[in-house]
């Protein structure tokens, strides 16, 4: 495994430890502002990960499935960051503080509608993922370096299409419990 593949595994193991830290040190210490400090380091993380891709090509590295992925994982931490930690924040106080509703199961039209604002904010994450890929393109500056970044993009897009008629199919056939 190359240096951006070791960069994207600790961005993940670093992006879930602050986010345990966080809630931990939120709910069982009751150290509310410290918690939130640490909750607010997941955006740091990925700062670090866009810094180490963009120094690697700059160096002249030739762009790889890694690169890519630092791209995409760029792009879905920024979009889904927020939700993650409410997600997570809602299951810490119900799971381990024992506190709280249980969180309950969306079925038919709720989960359709959460379903279909998963494909929005998958949309904002190709948007600034793409954006990534088109900027690490643009410094690689070289089709043949950089055409893994193309065809990642390409791959993306049609997941992303893909995820939209899931999410519409889900209107016209409900979930159901």
């Amino acid at each position: 495994m190359n240096f951006i593949t070791w960069s994207i595994i600790a961005a993940e193991i670093g992006f879930w430890i602050v986010i345990i830290l966080g809630l931990t040190l939120r709910y069982v210490y009751n150290f509310k502002k410290m918690g939130s400090f640490f909750l607010l380091l997941t955006p740091v993380i990925d700062l670090f990960l866009l810094i180490v891709t963009a120094i690697d090509l700059l160096k002249g590295g030739n762009a790889t499935k890694s690169h890519a992925i630092a791209a995409i994982y760029l792009g879905v931490s920024i979009a889904f960051g927020k939700s993650i930690v409410r997600w997570a924040d809602e299951k810490f106080l119900y799971y381990i503080k024992k506190e709280g509703t249980k969180p309950e199961k969306k079925t038919g039209f709720a989960y359709a509608r959460n379903s279909l604002k998963g494909s929005f904010q998958h949309l904002f994450a190709y948007i600034i993922g793409a954006g990534f890929l088109l900027i690490l393109i643009y410094l690689v500056n070289d089709a043949d370096r950089s055409s893994i970044l193309f065809e990642t993009l390409k791959v993306w897009s049609l997941v992303l299409g893909i995820d939209f008629i899931i999410s519409i199919a889900y209107f016209i056939w409900p979930r159901g419990k």
